[in-house]
C-alpha cells in the first residue's frame, strides 16, 4: 500500500502548498478562478470579495458577474475545477483495488489541516449565506467529480465490474467513513485507506475479481 500512496500518488496539500494549473477554459477564466482560490487561501471565504477577485485577476467586475452571479457560484466554479483537475491527476495502476487506493490517498491528501480549515469555514458561511449554500449543494451532487468514479469505470472497462455498478453508492460510502474519521480525531493515513478499501470498498463490489 505504501507503494500506491508514496510513489504512485506523492504526497501534496490542496489549498496548502501546492498551486493548482487550473488550466481550463479561456485565459480571462482561468485568470479569475486562480484569483479566487488564491484569496480564498489567504484568506478564506468571508473576507474574499469579487472586488478583490477582480484586482487580483486584473479583469472587471463585470466580466465576473457575466460568468457567475455571486460569490458562491464562484465559489463552486473553483471547487469544480480543482476536483476536476485532481481527479484527472489519479494514477491508472492496472487494478481494482490499487485504483482504489490512490484515490483513497488522493482524498488523504486532500484532507490536508488548510482544506480541512476552509471547508468547514465553507460550512458555516452557508448557513448564512443561501446562494453559496444552493452552489455547495450542486457541488456535492456532481457525480462527475467523484474520484470513484473514473477508476471504477476503469473496471467495467476491463470487465473487473459489471457495468451496474453503483459508483455513487461507493462514493457515498467512503466519504461517510472519511468524514467519521476526520469527526473522531482520528488519522486519515494508510492504515485507514487500507481497512476502507480491502474491508469496505472491495467486498461491497463483489471483489476485484479478475485482479484487473
Amino acid at each position: 500500500m505504501s507503494r500506491v500512496c508514496d510513489t504512485a500518488w506523492p504526497r501534496t496539500e490542496v489549498y496548502g502548498t501546492v498551486s493548482f494549473t487550473l488550466a481550463r477554459g479561456k485565459p480571462r477564466e482561468v485568470a479569475i478562478l486562480r484569483a479566487a482560490l488564491e484569496l480564498l487561501q489567504e484568506r478564506g471565504y468571508e473576507a474574499m470579495s469579487i472586488d478583490g477577485v477582480a484586482s487580483r485577476a486584473q479583469a472587471s467586475k463585470a466580466t465576473i458577474y457575466r460568468r457567475w452571479a455571486n460569490k458562491g457560484e464562484l465559489r463552486k466554479a473553483v471547487l469544480d475545477t480543482v476536483d476536476a483537475e485532481h481527479n484527472e491527476a489519479l494514477p491508472d495502476t492496472g487494478q481494482l483495488r490499487g485504483d482504489l487506493l490512490g484515490v483513497m490517498c488522493a482524498l488523504r491528501d486532500k484532507a490536508s489541516q488548510p482544506y480541512v480549515s476552509l471547508m468547514t469555514e465553507l460550512v458555516s458561511a452557508a448557513r448564512r449565506d443561501e446562494g453559496l449554500a444552493a452552489a455547495l449543494r450542486v457541488h456535492a451532487d456532481a457525480e462527475e467529480l467523484s474520484p470513484f468514479r473514473e477508476v471504477l469505470r476503469r473496471a467495467m472497462r476491463r470487465r473487473a465490474l459489471p457495468r451496474a455498478t453503483d459508483t455513487e453508492l461507493i462514493h457515498d460510502v467512503a466519504e461517510a467513513l472519511i468524514l467519521r474519521q476526520l469527526q473522531r480525531g482520528l488519522p486519515f493515513d494508510e492504515a485507514f485507506c487500507g481497512r476502507v478499501v480491502d474491508r469496505v470498498l472491495v467486498p461491497l463490489l463483489g471483489g476485484d475479481r479478475r485482479k484487473k
